[in-house]
């Protein structure tokens, strides 16, 4: 079987394309006429396949492009539109053609008598664990415009979450990379032509200043080599991230900064809270919902600790006890909510609760990351340019002393 990227056209003109599995270019044919499409043009996919897989890491599809086919979905699937049809409507309205590309693939699977679940599985990088087993749940109950709805306020909430810390960042981003910028142009145009008068006028200079004048110079000559230096350096780093002994080292170092480490906690906190309510209230079990949950956490420690917990619950123990060694990562109150919850038996609505209440602490918990970045930016900026402005004053005050 080979992949082919096709584009048909029906008697009516309605155009389709996508990929299809097929022995050759007749089977395929056959399989668009059956679906009452004549096959215009077809080319092997499998090349192009690879391609795609090799710059996966450069990105995907964006949060907001998930949600928003999630809440459309869900619309069409309430409404009583077949699944097939409401999928080619997504596909036609999606600004990516990755991910028109995907949902097309999907559909052909679905029209091939294939579980919309296990579709989705065949996508991990675009369609979490969450996402699938969500979709399994609602199509095993009859119920997928229900967890279609879950799911599409579950990945509002988790954009709103990031977006609050995205925004906290964007400032100290901004005054960063323009202190660099102007530090750079200033490196480049305004010392090599300072560094020639003190030549000409044979002055000793400061350590300071020698250093100044060499890192223009450098930069202003071997340019193309700093930037190779930064490409592989962000190279090393990406895969450092993707080495667990490092990536564990990272995380515990960012665990032990006092300001960060409040906002990471808080984070990971309305995410667990949030994904498993999410999980609970589909009807997943328990240790199904520990295990997906602790997929959806980046930090090191916090997925071990999930982990754990799973291992404790399959056992027997209550979530509540198995989360309570864990006090240092996850706050008391998650705890003893938990408690609350499964006495009352209502552990979902609880920890929905929990989710918002850790969701507005992050956004406080931002405001005042931002009230702290601000005047250490301001230091750190002012530090840059008195050191710039004492390296290249401190030579001219040397010569009129000499005169």
């Amino acid at each position: 079987m080979a992949a082919f990227s096709y584009l048909a056209k029906s008697l009516n003109g309605e155009e389709r394309t996508g990929i299809i599995e097929a022995k050759d270019t007749q089977q395929l044919s056959k399989t668009l006429k059956e679906q009452g499409f004549i096959l215009i043009k077809a080319e092997m996919a499998r090349e192009k396949k690879k391609f795609e897989i090799s710059l996966s890491w450069l990105g995907g599809v964006s949060l907001t492009e998930k949600l928003m086919f999630t809440r459309n979905l869900q619309v069409m699937v309430a409404s009583g539109l077949a699944l097939p049809r409401a999928l080619l409507t997504l596909a036609d309205q999606s600004q990516s053609k990755k991910f028109r590309q995907t949902i097309l693939s999907i559909r052909e699977n679905v029209m091939r008598g294939e579980n919309f679940s296990a579709s989705l599985g065949k996508h991990p990088g675009i369609f979490s664990e969450l996402f699938q087993n969500m979709v399994k749940v609602g199509e095993e109950s009859g119920t997928l415009d229900q967890s279609l709805g879950v799911l599409a306020q579950q990945l509002e909430k988790e954009h709103e979450l990031k977006s609050k810390i995205q925004g906290a960042l964007v400032y100290p981003a901004v005054i960063i990379c323009t202190m660099i910028g102007i530090g750079i142009l200033m490196l480049v145009m305004v010392v090599p032509k300072l560094s020639a008068t003190f030549q000409e006028l044979n002055v000793q200079l400061p350590l300071t200043t020698r250093v100044v004048m060499g890192l223009g110079d450098f930069l202003a000559k071997k340019w193309y080599f700093v930037l190779l230096i930064t490409s592989v350096l962000i190279f090393i780093f990406y895969l450092a991230l993707k080495n667990q002994a490092v990536k564990k080292i990272i995380d515990k170092v960012v665990l032990k900064i006092p300001v960060a480490s409040v906002l990471i906690k808080k984070t990971n906190a309305a995410y667990t809270a949030r994904t498993l309510s999410s999980l609970i209230a589909a009807g997943v079990p328990i240790v199904r919902c520990l295990e997906i949950t602790a997929g959806t956490l980046g930090n090191f420690y916090f997925k071990k600790a999930i982990m754990d917990a799973v291992e404790k619950v399959r056992k027997g123990e209550k979530m509540s006890e198995a989360f309570r060694p864990y006090q240092n990562l996850y706050p008391t109150i998650l705890v003893e909510m938990m408690t609350v919850g499964e006495e009352t038996g209502q552990t979902s609505d609880v920890l929905a609760k929990l989710a918002d209440f850790f969701e507005n602490e992050v956004g406080n918990a931002t405001k005042n990351l931002t009230a702290v970045i601000e005047p250490v930016l301001m230091l750190l900026v002012g530090g840059v340019i008195g050191f710039f402005a004492i390296s290249m004053i401190q030579p001219m005050y040397s010569m009129l002393e000499a005169m």
